[in-house]
């Protein structure tokens, strides 16, 4: 078999030398006492990071998330988000299941973005038969719509709506890095008109574990208590904070060589018979394409047996995600796979 060029996900990184020497050596405490010093070091760089008082590190993006919707929210309440929203796609209801939270979708346009005027008319009015609104939930960048970017003025213009009638904001800053890199402004930019953002580690920069829920000193006093009610009061966990440190400190500018190798990737599909691609829909690490005459899931399966590994969107769309570990020869082997394998589907 050739060598795995695993383009699933930029969750599959392993970890940096410099990663698995700080965790190595990490100095450690009891974190639910809040005497880990790692912890503690992790929590305030990335709060510095997004411009905000405080920071809480849980153990992935979906605890994230559903932390920050269980801080701002009672149970019976609503949150309006996306209807390609990561949280509502992918975090298997536990916003309603868990947190006891309705999550009431509104359309995303193809760059990820809700159109203010349609979230103000979905907030609800004061009613005995309504739930109330209590939150909007924004994503940034966007998976689902092909890790498309909210700029500063984007995500103002919706949290203006919201706060004008009382309903914070939330961001799922997942890749929020990845925006800041391919925007050119400071992730806090991005995250200044938000009551609380959450970001991975464990994606584009490269670490093997967890998130950062960031917000007011008195928001995340609240979202540790919620932490704890899901499980996610970790002891000693300054030994994988260690390497979200270094992920901070030293992985985040070199997301512009997997955006650079995306549009290298996305260029080269774009001339393969049979992909559709959207022009200029490349901004950041992520590649979705469609396949025109052919099962997409058949394609995906050959792909495999390639040794290149991609995700099934649907029965057309398959996507592709460069991430640390993949360098232009990969990209450029794996070009050479899909037109193989395009090949072999139609034949």
């Amino acid at each position: 078999m050739p060598p795995t060029i695993d383009l699933r996900s930029d969750t599959v990184t392993h970890p940096s030398p410099a990663m698995r020497e700080a965790m190595a050596t990490a100095e450690v405490g009891d974190d639910v006492y809040g005497e880990d010093p790692t912890i503690n070091r992790l929590e305030a760089l990335a709060a510095e990071t997004m411009g905000k008082e405080a920071g809480l590190f849980v153990s992935s993006g979906t605890m994230s998330n559903l932390v920050a919707v269980m801080t701002h929210c009672q149970r019976g309440e609503e949150a309006i988000l996306g209807s390609e929203a990561h949280i509502l796609q992918y975090e298997v209801a536990g916003a309603a299941g868990v947190a006891g939270v309705q999550l009431r979708p509104v359309p995303n346009d193809e760059g990820g973005r809700l159109d203010p005027s349609l979230v103000e008319a979905t907030i609800r009015g004061q009613n005995l038969h309504f739930p109330q609104t209590a939150l909007v939930c924004l994503e940034n960048t966007h998976n689902r719509c092909g890790g498309a970017v909210l700029t500063p003025e984007e995500t103002r213009a919706v949290a203006d709506v919201a706060h004008a009638r009382g309903v914070r904001v939330h961001i799922d800053g997942a890749r929020i890095l990845n925006a800041a890199v391919a925007l050119g402004v400071p992730a806090s930019d991005l995250a200044r008109e938000a009551d609380s953002v959450g970001f991975c580690l464990s994606k584009g920069l490269a670490a093997p574990v967890g998130s950062v829920l960031c917000g007011s000193a008195e928001f995340i006093a609240r979202a540790r208590k919620n932490r704890k009610i899901l499980g996610g009061g970790m002891r000693q966990a300054g030994i994988i904070a260690a390497a979200g440190v270094v992920a901070l400190e030293s992985m985040v500018e070199r997301l512009t060589d997997d955006h650079a190798n995306a549009r290298w990737l996305a260029d080269g599909l774009a001339g393969l018979p049979g992909v559709v691609l959207r022009p200029g829909s490349v901004q950041t690490n992520i590649i979705i394409f469609a396949i025109e005459g052919q099962d997409a899931p058949t394609l995906a399966a050959r792909l495999r047996e390639s040794g290149l590994l991609a995700t099934t969107l649907d029965a057309r769309r398959i996507r592709m995600v460069t991430h640390y570990g993949i360098e232009r020869a990969d990209v450029e082997e794996a070009l050479d796979r899909v037109q193989a394998a395009l090949g072999a589907v139609a034949a």
